[in-house]
C-alpha cells in the first residue's frame, strides 16, 4: 500500500486513530474526530446573512481524559505533506481549547509538542507506537500545573451530561473549577451576554457539588426572571436539592405549545406563614433583594449560620455587588468564608465601584467580539440617524411658551436636552416614523426594543409608535407595549416579549428595565433614543440582540442610533479587557446600586415617571422653572442626516461611505479598471469571483441598496462595480440580455436550444448571474416549461456543447457594447 496516494482522511482511519487507540485512549469517550471550534462568522449584506465557510475551525482529532476534561488536539495530513505541516494548525487549536499537548501527523509518526516542559523537551518527533497514553499526559498535566491529588480530583471531575458545551465554556468552566480546587476564594468569570453564562454556572456548580467540594451553594441573582429561567432549565437536573429562596415565592409558569399555563412545582425554601427557611436543600436560589431589608427580622439570610454556605454564586455581578455599601454587598460580607463566583458580561470598572478590586482578576474572559468572530454571537449593523434639532440645536423664539403655558429659558437646546429638558412632540413622531419605516421594509414582526430616557419619554414613544402602526395596533393593541418598571400590564407581557412562540408584543419602548437579564432571543431591533454615556450599559444594552436563533430566522441584529451612542464603539473600552481604577480615599462617595427587578415592588424614588413639567425651585428672580419644557406640533423635526454603516472583514464598523468603502477595497485587489475587467472575464464562474470579493469586504448587496435609492435598480453586479468604483454608466440586467438577443450570435442553434438560450436570458434578466450558473437553472421557471433538463440538454448536441453555448453567453453578456 503506497501511502502517498492515501487521502487525509484514509491517513485519519488507518494509521493516526489506531496509534491513539493502541495507547489506551478510548475511541467512544476519549477521542472526538472533527470536533469543532469556531461554528464560522455571520456576514451581513443588505437583508441576507451566511456564515463564511473560510471561519469554521475544527480540529481534526480532541483527546479528552474524560468527558469535557479536554488534555490535546491532533491535526492530520495526507502522506503528500511532511509529519509536522499540520503543526502550526495544531497549537492554534490548542490555545484555542485551553490545552498544552500537540501532535501533527502524516501517518508515518508524529510530532508532539509538550507545552508544559515538564521532560525538558518542547517538540520531539516520535513514532506510531510511541503515541502517549491518556494516564502520562494527565500526570504531566497535573505535575505542571502543581496539583496535589486532591486538587486534582475536583479539577478533574465529571461534567454533568446535559449537554456538550463550546470551547470557551469548557475553558471557563474548567478554569474556575481548577482556580477553586485550588485555594482561590473569590473568583471572576466575563463572558459576553448570550454565550450561556447560566450554564457555564451550572456545570462549574455540578462538578463541585458532585465532587464534595462544596456541599451547599447560593445562587445569587438580580431578577425574578432570571431565577426562574434558571431553575426551570439550566438548574432542572439539581431539583431534589434545589429550592427557591424568597418570602413571597410562587411556582414557575410554563406555557405548552397549545398555550396551556401550568405552574412548575420548585420547591421553596421560605414558609409562607412563619417565614423560616428550610435549611435541608443544598442548592439555593434567590433574588438579591428577597433575602435583605431594611428591618434586621427580614433579613432572611441571616437565618443561616455565617458559614452555612460554601459556594456562592453571583449572576450579574457588575450590578449592585461592585458597589461595597449595597445591600447586596452585605451578603456576601455575612457569608464571607465561602468561596464566591462573580458571573458578568461587563465588569463594573468605574472610580466608585469595582468587580476587580473585590473578585480578582477574571480567570477566564470571552468578549461579544471574540463571539462575533467564532460565530457564536449575533453580528450587527448599525443605522445612525441624526434629527435636525438634536444636531443642530433649538432656539425658542422671544417670549415663547410652552403647553403648560410655561415660559421656556432662551438658549440653544441641542441632543442632550431632548427628552430631559425639553419635549418635542414632533420628535417622537419622527423617530416612530423612522422606526416603522424600517420595519415595513424589513419585518414587521421583528421584536424590537426601544430605549428611551426615562417613562415619561417610553409612553410617549409608546404612543407615537402605536399612531404609527395604527392599521395594525387598531386590531392588536398589544403589538406596541410599554414594559417599564411602573407599568404593571406591561411588566407581565415581558415574558411574552421574550418568548420566541409568541407573536405580541413585537415593540417593546422601555427605559432601564429591560438592559440586562433580559432573555430576548429573537429581538433584531434594537432603538436607542436615551443618552448613554456608561459602558456598562451600553454593552448592556447591545447585549439584548447579540443572541443567534438561525432556526427562528435570527442571524443577526440592527441597532438604530438617534443619539449617537454608538460612538462609544470607537471608545477602547468597549471590548477590550477591563482595566482596575479602584483607588477611592477614604469617605469618597460610593455608587449607590441601581435596581429595578419587573416582579418587585416599585422603590421610592427609583426610575419614575417624570410628570411633564415638574417645579425644581426658584430660578433667577424667583420664578419657578420647570422640570422640562414640552412643546406641540409647532417645532418640526426632520432627519438631518442617516448613514447605514456595516461590520468589515475584521469585525471594525465601517466609518467611511459605502461608495468610498467599495473604491477603496476594489482598488485594493484591483489597481486599475483594465486588471478588474481582465480578472471579470476570466472567472470561470462569476458568483465565485463576487462570493470572494464580499469575503474581501466589497458589500455588494448593501451597495444595491444604497443605489437603488437613486433609480438605479437591477444592476448586474459587474454593472453595480463599474458604476460606483471605476464612475462608468451602468445597464440594468434586461438592457444587457436585450443586447444579446439581438445580436443573433447562437444562429447555429436548432430552434428548441434557441429558446432555452431565449428563456436563459430571461432568466438572468430576472435573477442575475448567481441564478444563469446554478447548476438546476434548467429545472428553474420558465426554462423548465420547455421539457426536461435532459432534453433541453440533448438540443445543443450534449452536455458539452451545452456548457459551451453557456460559456458564449455569458461571454457575451459582458461583451463591450458595439461601436
Amino acid at each position: 500500500m503506497d501511502k502517498k496516494n492515501l487521502s487525509e482522511s484514509d491517513i485519519c482511519d488507518k494509521f493516526i486513530r489506531p496509534a491513539m487507540e493502541a495507547a489506551g485512549w478510548n475511541g467512544m469517550d476519549q477521542i472526538y474526530r472533527e470536533f469543532p471550534l469556531r461554528a464560522g462568522r455571520v456576514v451581513v449584506r443588505g437583508q441576507k446573512s451566511y456564515r463564511d465557510k473560510t471561519t469554521v475551525l475544527r480540529a481534526d482529532y480532541a483527546l479528552f481524559y474524560k468527558l469535557n476534561i479536554p488534555l490535546a488536539v491532533v491535526e492530520a495530513k495526507d502522506n503528500t505533506m511532511a509529519m509536522g505541516a499540520g503543526m502550526a494548525q495544531a497549537i492554534n487549536y490548542a490555545q484555542l481549547l485551553d490545552v498544552p499537548f500537540s501532535f501533527s501527523s502524516n501517518g508515518d509518526g508524529f510530532v508532539f509538542r509538550d507545552a508544559t516542559m515538564t521532560t525538558g523537551v518542547l517538540e520531539q518527533t516520535i513514532s506510531l507506537e510511541e503515541f502517549p497514553s491518556p494516564a502520562e499526559l494527565w500526570k504531566r498535566y497535573c505535575d505542571w500545573k502543581g496539583w496535589t491529588p486532591e486538587v486534582a480530583r475536583v479539577a478533574g471531575f465529571d461534567y454533568s451530561p446535559s449537554k456538550t458545551p463550546r470551547y470557551y465554556q469548557l475553558n471557563a468552566i474548567n478554569r474556575t473549577v481548577e482556580a477553586i480546587a485550588g485555594g482561590q476564594n473569590r473568583v471572576l468569570l466575563v463572558m459576553a451576554t448570550g454565550t450561556g453564562k447560566t450554564y457555564t454556572a451550572f456545570q462549574i456548580i455540578w462538578r463541585l457539588w458532585k465532587s464534595g467540594a462544596k456541599k451547599r451553594i447560593l445562587f445569587l441573582a438580580d431578577r425574578n426572571i432570571l431565577i426562574d429561567q434558571t431553575m426551570v432549565n439550566d438548574f432542572r437536573p439539581f431539583k431534589g436539592a434545589m429550592a427557591k429562596l424568597s418570602p413571597n415565592a410562587k411556582g414557575v409558569e410554563r406555557v405548552d405549545a397549545q398555550g396551556s399555563v401550568t405552574i412548575d412545582d420548585v420547591a421553596l425554601a421560605v414558609n409562607k406563614t412563619t417565614k423560616q427557611v428550610d435549611k435541608s436543600y443544598e442548592i439555593y436560589l434567590s433574588l438579591y433583594q428577597a433575602v435583605t431589608g431594611t428591618e434586621e427580622e427580614s433579613n432572611i439570610y441571616k437565618q443561616f449560620s455565617p458559614d452555612f454556605f460554601d459556594l456562592i454564586v453571583i449572576d450579574e455581578c457588575h450590578r449592585g455587588s461592585a458597589a461595597e455599601d449595597s445591600a447586596w454587598r452585605d451578603i456576601l460580607n455575612y457569608f464571607e468564608n465561602a468561596t464566591q463566583i462573580g458571573l458578568t458580561a461587563t465588569p463594573k470598572e468605574t472610580d466608585a465601584a469595582s468587580n476587580i478590586h473585590y473578585f480578582g482578576e477574571p480567570v477566564y474572559t470571552y468578549s461579544l467580539k471574540q463571539g462575533i468572530e467564532d460565530g457564536y454571537l449575533a453580528p450587527y449593523k448599525v443605522i445612525r440617524i441624526d434629527l435636525d434639532r438634536d444636531t443642530f440645536g433649538w432656539r425658542p423664539t422671544e417670549g415663547m411658551t410652552d403647553k403648560a403655558g410655561n415660559l421656556i429659558e432662551d438658549r440653544v437646546y441641542t441632543g442632550a436636552d431632548m427628552n430631559r429638558k425639553l419635549v418635542l412632540e414632533k420628535r417622537d413622531e419622527a423617530v416612530a416614523a423612522k422606526i416603522t419605516e424600517y420595519l415595513k421594509a424589513t419585518d414587521r414582526n421583528a421584536k424590537t426594543i426601544v430605549f428611551c430616557e426615562d417613562i415619561d419619554h417610553a409612553a410617549r414613544m409608546r404612543q407615537a409608535l402605536a399612531n404609527a402602526n395604527a392599521d395594525i395596533c387598531a386590531t392588536q393593541p398589544k403589538y406596541v407595549v410599554q414594559i417599564t418598571g411602573d407599568n404593571q400590564e406591561g411588566k407581565r407581557e415581558l415574558d411574552n416579549f421574550i418568548d420566541p412562540e409568541k407573536t405580541y408584543p413585537v415593540i417593546a419602548t422601555t427605559s432601564k428595565l429591560m438592559s440586562t437579564g433580559v432573555d430576548a432571543q429573537t429581538c433584531k431591533l434594537i432603538v436607542l433614543d436615551q443618552n448613554i454615556r456608561s459602558m456598562t450599559l451600553f454593552k448592556q444594552i447591545i447585549g439584548r440582540g447579540t443572541r443567534l436563533r438561525e432556526d427562528l430566522g435570527k442571524s443577526w441584529f440592527t441597532i438604530m442610533d438617534f443619539k449617537r451612542a454608538t460612538e462609544l464603539f470607537a471608545d477602547p473600552a468597549f471590548d477590550g479587557n477591563p482595566v482596575q481604577i479602584y483607588e477611592p480615599d477614604e469617605g469618597d462617595p460610593i455608587e449607590p446600586p441601581v435596581v429595578d427587578d419587573p416582579t418587585r415592588p416599585q422603590q421610592p424614588g427609583e426610575d419614575q415617571p417624570s410628570l411633564g413639567p415638574t417645579t425644581v425651585g426658584p430660578g433667577e428672580g424667583g420664578i419657578i422653572e420647570p422640570k422640562r419644557y414640552i412643546v406641540g406640533g409647532m417645532v418640526t423635526v426632520a432627519v438631518a442626516r442617516e448613514r447605514v454603516q456595516y461590520l468589515n472583514a475584521d469585525g471594525k464598523l465601517i466609518t467611511e461611505s459605502l461608495r468610498d468603502y467599495t473604491r477603496i477595497n476594489l482598488a485594493r485587489k484591483y489597481d486599475s479598471l483594465d486588471k478588474f475587467l481582465q480578472a471579470w472575464n476570466d472567472a470561470d464562474r462569476k458568483a465565485a469571483l463576487i462570493e470572494e470579493l464580499e469575503r474581501q469586504g466589497v458589500l455588494i448587496e448593501a451597495l444595491a441598496d444604497e443605489v437603488a435609492h437613486t433609480g438605479l435598480k437591477d444592476l448586474d453586479p459587474f454593472d453595480l462595480l463599474l458604476h460606483v468604483a471605476y464612475n462608468k454608466p451602468p445597464l440594468t440586467r434586461r438592457e444587457r440580455a436585450n443586447r444579446v438577443k439581438k445580436r443573433n450570435v447562437f444562429t447555429q442553434y436548432g430552434p428548441m436550444a434557441r429558446q432555452v438560450i431565449e428563456a436563459l436570458l430571461d432568466k438572468y434578466a430576472d435573477e442575475g448571474i448567481a441564478t444563469l450558473e446554478a447548476n438546476n437553472v434548467l429545472s428553474l421557471p420558465p426554462v423548465n416549461q420547455l421539457g426536461l433538463p435532459v432534453e433541453l440538454i440533448r438540443s445543443f448536441g450534449g452536455r458539452p456543447q451545452y456548457l459551451a453555448a453557456l460559456n458564449t453567453l455569458e461571454r457575451e453578456l459582458y461583451a463591450p457594447a458595439s461601436p
